[in-house]
């Protein structure tokens, strides 16, 4: 056990590592089930068009970068099969973005993915350990969890 407190860049080094732990455990799980040319990013943006869909616009100010951004990462998951564009019934000018059901199955897969990937730490750390990471975690961090805006903040844009 180290007598001495780490520096502090660990841990901001130490939460991105967990987190890239689980997210390319996750991308594993979806490789082998058919989603093999998904990436981290897209996950965000999955999100970010929502069960009711979104806009190039609106998608582009979720996620924080350009609607040019947005627009090619739309036009590279439509080529992929995980979203179609359609007509708004609201406004025919408006072309809204939705998921497929391919695009749907990844999100589905992707849930089961991080519940493994908690249960494994579960088992590896002790229920009460975990909890009690999760409980520190919600301290320290904003209640919003969905911030979508990781692409424009990590600088793709």
């Amino acid at each position: 056990m180290p007598t001495e407190d780490p520096p502090g860049f660990e841990l901001p080094l130490r939460l991105f590592l967990a987190f890239r732990t689980i997210i390319d455990e996750a991308h594993a799980e979806l490789a082998a089930h058919g989603h093999p040319h998904l990436k981290p990013l897209h996950g965000f943006v999955f999100q970010a068009i929502g069960p009711r869909g979104s806009t190039a616009v609106e998608l582009g100010q979720r996620l924080g970068v350009t609607k040019q951004a947005a627009g090619k990462t739309i036009d590279a998951l439509e080529r992929l099969g995980y979203v179609e564009r359609s007509r708004d019934p609201l406004d025919a000018r408006r072309k809204v973005v939705r998921l497929t059901p391919h695009g749907s199955d990844a999100l589905a897969r992707s849930e089961r993915a991080f519940d493994a990937a908690r249960a494994r730490w579960a088992a590896a750390l002790g229920d009460g350990r975990l909890r009690d990471v999760e409980d520190a975690l919600r301290t320290m961090t904003p209640d919003d969890l969905w911030r979508l805006d990781v692409p424009g903040w990590f600088g793709m844009s």
